[in-house]
């Protein structure tokens, strides 16, 4: 009965238009930043959707989300399905958000047909995946595999200086279980591609078999501030000039490194920040990305010779702030994702993610793997954001095959031990 199993694409797609609501911007996009009262609004929902179909919810430390249906055999770790429902200041409605409730919708699915799996099914909310209000990304995530301290993500501030534990008390979403004391079979995540590949080559599924490597860096340079009118041009410190002389060496260090390398200043502070004042000092940040780590060693080296050369007399301060080495996701798992294609007539093709994503750090505790389905002109990231309701519904059918799929393998692997 299970090989028939499907999820229903009208209620998936009701599920998404509904949870838009909440965050919802002008431009049809999303705001949702982690741990504020909209996160804590759909977290809320999210949860009680789970508890009508008898699913239990239960919150880490972390304030990671975790809503079990149980299997057979509740010695066994669950098979997880996980995303996130925070979004970018300016963001779209399905970035990381298809993938809570695609796993919402599996578990709907398997409640309605009655159909009990050996090991227990989970959906889980990652904490503050976006990374934008708390840096670094995936810091709840990384948490629950080791990556960073509880207490030391506790301690990260927004740039208001709320800190992370503090926001998460707020909201009312701070667990008891401590992050990380939660093991997992297996960990699945859908997602839209945010890249332009799957619709440039007419493809449905991409079978995700890794992640790239990543590093982030906030930076400070110093000068000196003067008046704009008296100060002459050969005696100024101008720290934005030498800003601006970074901007393009960090456009220069990813292209000498192309095709693979992507290089990004993202946020940037100028203080004093007055149309007739010499700016004394700015603040921005740096992303640069890479599919090959040593390759990620290189970008860094020549960053720094960059400052040195950008900045000449004014002081620099570059600090690395989060390194996310590349993944390799799980072979059963990417087998798994394959076969569920296949077994669907779905065009797929392999790929590596160029974006972060909480399966990254949980590919260090459990065996994972992730399934991309296109978005329109490869935009994320942004209110324009979209994705047809026929590509998601494909992914949510992929996730359901691959789940059940690996939920057999478990059953089979036991059957010894028990004979």
């Amino acid at each position: 009965m299970s090989g028939n199993l499907s999820v229903d694409p009208d209620r998936l797609w009701s599920a998404i238009l509904e949870t838009a609501a909440i965050g919802a911007t002008p431009k049809g996009g999303l705001c949702r930043l982690a741990l504020t009262e909209l996160d804590g609004e759909v977290r809320r929902w999210f949860a009680r959707q789970c508890e009508a179909i008898g699913c239990t919810v239960i919150r880490d430390d972390m304030g990671n989300m975790f809503a079990r249906r149980a299997g057979r055999n509740p010695s066994l770790p669950p098979i997880a399905i996980g995303s996130h429902l925070d979004t970018q200041p300016t963001g779209g409605k399905f970035d990381g958000v298809i993938g809570v409730l695609a796993g919402l919708e599996v578990l709907r699915a398997l409640h309605e047909s009655g159909v009990e799996t050996e090991a227990p099914i989970e959906v889980i909310n990652w904490t503050n995946e976006e990374g934008s209000r708390f840096a670094p990304a995936m810091l709840s995530s990384g948490v629950f595999a080791g990556a960073f301290e509880r207490d030391w993500a506790w301690a990260r501030a927004d740039r208001s200086g709320i800190r992370f534990g503090d926001a998460l008390a707020e909201i009312g979403e701070r667990g008891e279980q401590a992050c990380g004391a939660h093991p997992l079979s297996a960990h699945f995540e859908l997602h839209i591609e945010q890249g332009p590949i799957l619709e440039a080559e007419s493809r449905t599924i991409g079978i995700v078999t890794g992640v790239q490597g990543m590093r982030w860096y906030e930076a400070t340079i110093t000068g000196q501030e003067g008046h704009a009118g008296a100060t002459p041009m050969r005696l100024r410190q101008d720290a934005l000039l030498a800003t601006a002389r970074m901007i393009t060496a960090i456009e220069r260090i990813a292209a000498d490194h192309a095709p693979d390398a992507v290089g990004t200043v993202g946020l940037i502070e100028n203080r004093p920040n007055s149309r007739n004042v010499v700016p004394g000092e700015v603040f921005f940040t740096i992303d640069l990305r890479h599919p090959d780590d040593i390759v990620l060693e290189q970008m860094e080296a020549e960053l720094h010779t960059a400052f040195a050369e950008a900045c000449g007399p004014l002081r620099w301060n570059l600090e690395r702030v989060w390194n996310n080495p590349a993944v390799r996701f799980d072979a059963d798992c990417i087998e798994a994702v394959r076969n569920a294609a296949d077994s669907l007539s779905l065009p797929a093709r392999e790929l590596v993610s160029g974006a972060g994503h909480d399966s990254a750090y949980v590919a260090r505790v459990a065996p994972t793997s992730m399934i991309f389905v296109p978005c329109a002109g490869g935009l994320s990231h942004n209110e324009a954001e979209s994705a047809e309701k026929d590509h998601v519904a494909a992914g949510a059918q992929v996730l359901l095959r691959a789940v059940l799929a690996t939920d057999r393998r478990l059953a089979a692997e036991r059957r010894p031990e028990t004979a």
